[in-house]
């Protein structure tokens, strides 16, 4: 019987699902093929007409939640009107990925150090570097806008929310009191208040108040 492409995908998908979060729960190094296998009800032989090792595995993970991540930041910073908004919406997007792509976010934070040291993961850094030029640029533009203190230490705040927003997953857990969104917005007012001219948080906010009223 031949095979049909959307039944093998969608079969590849649950096992990636599967493998994300024993990576996360258990880490890479102590998690094997055959664990995974045995979670999903299958030889570690089958295991292996998907994927080539567990290697491919974590690729796979790493390469889906970046893309997923830098196309969610395009499209904040696409959308958003000015750099105090794309900073709001980049912000609450780490805090969305936590929510909804946990598993994946834990392995990003818990094994991408260690991963770089295999040619196959150097995109990784690539991501990181990227990453890292985009948020420098935004508070950059928000400084020479107004927008955010002309004090600031550019690089120093952008380490500040890098760790801020990431680290967050060590400790978090769906389905808690509070929703990653929620945290995520107690955290923003924190660094909004540590980091916007007064002037510029007042503006937005009248500009935004106008625009609902038209």
């Amino acid at each position: 019987m031949d095979r049909v492409p959307g039944q093998a995908n969608s079969r590849r998908d649950e096992l990636l699902e599967l493998a994300a979060t024993m990576f996360a729960e258990r880490g890479l190094r102590a998690t094997t093929v055959r664990d995974i296998a045995d979670g999903a009800g299958i030889l570690s032989g089958s295991l292996y007409h998907h994927f080539a090792s567990k290697e491919e595995m974590v690729d796979e993970v790493l390469r889906r939640f970046l893309d997923w991540l830098f196309a969610r930041y395009r499209e904040i910073i696409d959308a958003e009107p000015n750099p105090l908004e794309r900073l709001k919406g980049l912000f609450m997007a780490s805090f969305e990925a936590i929510e909804h792509r946990h598993a994946q976010v834990v392995i990003y934070q818990d094994e991408a150090q260690r991963l770089l040291a295999q040619p196959r993961f150097a995109y990784i850094e690539d991501m990181n570097r990227q990453q890292r030029k985009m948020w420098v640029e935004l508070l950059h533009q928000g400084v020479d806008g107004g927008y955010f203190r002309p004090d600031l230490d550019v690089d120093l705040v952008y380490r500040f929310i890098r760790d801020t927003t990431w680290v967050s997953v060590r400790w978090y857990r769906p389905g808690g009191p509070l929703t990653a969104e929620q945290v995520g917005q107690q955290y923003l007012a924190i660094v909004l208040g540590g980091i916007t001219n007064d002037d510029a948080e007042r503006s937005d906010e009248a500009d935004r108040h106008h625009g609902s009223c038209r």
